[in-house]
């Protein structure tokens, strides 16, 4: 019979699932108190070979296991061209740990199939292996439907694409926002796209996306019944503002780095945004000149100033900067 794995090398950016499968693990190691005395959590970087002798070795404390989770060390390792005895050090020790020890590689980044440390893991029967990354966008919806299920509610379809869509792969935000729904349902009916219109912040977003999209096609009545939209679903007309001022300052950076050459995925790394609403503003982009877009920016500040020092009604003030917005030259 193969003995049990003594170490495991958790790596991959997928940080969400990654903590819930450790915690499953110390779940079944025990009751919590008795986990908890008998775990130890090591920074890897700068960690020696004796440290991590030391806390393997230890017997555990009125318990079977003790657990030592070792955060970063393999990549670490990997990045220290004089490490390569500590490697062979670690590799030799590895096979040899105490059968009371389960020890935890944790990597937030995949590491490369040529590790040391993960070959061994992948060919030892004491070794395991897991790469942890968030699904692909295609994979989203189905993903948010299995965590709905696992908290008693069922979701629509439609409304699973839109969440992906508002959302994107943040996996803890779509857990918050997924427990959120399904308490609001209370699995008393699936989930829908309206439910995720009252509760999910983010979609509001997504509104003032639709409405910039309908600003660069020049198409004011779309624009100005996207806003009363909005407007009539409780947005404060300040903070609509704030939200458009945004997007128009997105849009001048990814103008400006689109003209650079960038693509919309470096676009999305230059400006720490997600790729989905990159994409967006990379497409949208395209409805205006840069002259066009510093003028917009300038009429919205002025705009702000003006709803500010109460010379003019805010909602009043938006309706006039949408169809001035729309009014404005199409790029040709």
């Amino acid at each position: 019979m193969a003995k049990a794995p003594t170490f495991y090398v958790f790596h991959g950016s997928d940080a969400f699932t990654r903590a819930e499968t450790i915690a499953e693990f110390k779940r079944k190691l025990g009751p919590p108190d008795t986990v908890d005395l008998n775990t130890t959590y090591l920074d890897g970087k700068n960690l020696s070979l004796g440290e991590l002798h030391h806390a393997c070795d230890a017997i555990p404390f009125l318990a079977d296991k003790r657990l030592v989770i070792v955060d970063g060390m393999l990549s670490w390792l990997q990045g220290q061209k004089a490490a390569s005895n500590e490697v062979d050090a670690l590799l030799d020790y590895l096979p040899r740990m105490p059968d009371t020890t389960r020890l935890v590689f944790v990597e937030d980044k995949a590491l490369p199939a040529k590790h040391p440390v993960l070959k061994l893991a992948q060919k030892e029967d004491r070794g395991y292996v897991k790469q942890f990354e968030p699904p692909k966008d295609k994979a989203l919806p189905g993903w948010i439907v299995k965590r709905a299920k696992k908290h008693g509610a069922e979701i629509e379809p439609r409304a699973a694409h839109q969440l992906a869509a508002v959302v994107g792969n943040d996996l803890r935000l779509l857990e918050q926002e997924i427990i959120k729904l399904a308490t609001y349902t209370n699995g008393e009916r699936p989930i829908t796209s309206e439910d995720v219109d009252v509760l999910v912040p983010y979609v509001q977003e997504a509104v003032v996306f639709d409405m910039v999209d309908a600003l660069g096609r020049r198409d004011g009545p779309t624009a100005a019944q996207t806003l009363h939209r909005l407007l009539e679903t409780g947005e404060h007309p300040l903070g609509l503002l704030a939200m458009i001022v945004r997007q128009f300052r997105l849009l001048i950076q990814v103008q400006e780095l689109k003209q650079a050459g960038e693509n919309a995925n470096s676009i999305a790394r230059i400006i720490k945004l997600h790729p989905y609403p990159t994409k967006k503003l990379y497409s949208q982009a395209n409805h205006f000149t840069a002259a066009q877009l510093e003028k917009v920016y300038r009429h919205l500040l002025e705009t702000d100033v003006a709803i500010k020092t109460g010379k003019i009604d805010a909602e009043v003030a938006l309706d006039l900067l949408v169809a001035g917005i729309a009014g404005t030259t199409p790029q040709r």
